[in-house]
């Protein structure tokens, strides 16, 4: 699958979140449970997935592309998340 990022929100996302955008491709998108961001208009349709990277839960924040996905945010789950996402696995 093809990852693409705007390199500015990537410089944005390592400052708030300590991660690259790009480790987006490390992500086990099999493991992910994803939805559609409806809380405002984007201009876009905004995908949420929880998805591992090895043990460690994260949340990523995409557009789905014809070639692939176009990632926006990514960082760690926070608890809210990680019970979300243990109750839709189990």
């Amino acid at each position: 699958m093809k990852l693409s990022y705007d390199s500015a929100k990537n410089d944005s996302n390592i400052a708030k979140h300590g991660l690259s955008l790009s480790e987006a491709r490390l992500l086990d998108w099999d493991s992910a449970i994803c939805w559609v961001d409806e809380r405002k208009n984007y201009g876009e349709e905004r995908c949420v997935a929880l998805a591992l990277i090895k043990q460690r839960l994260y949340c990523v924040v995409y557009v789905e592309l014809k070639i692939g996905k176009r990632i926006i945010s990514l960082r760690k789950a926070n608890n809210r998340e990680m019970s979300l996402y243990e109750k839709e696995n189990n």
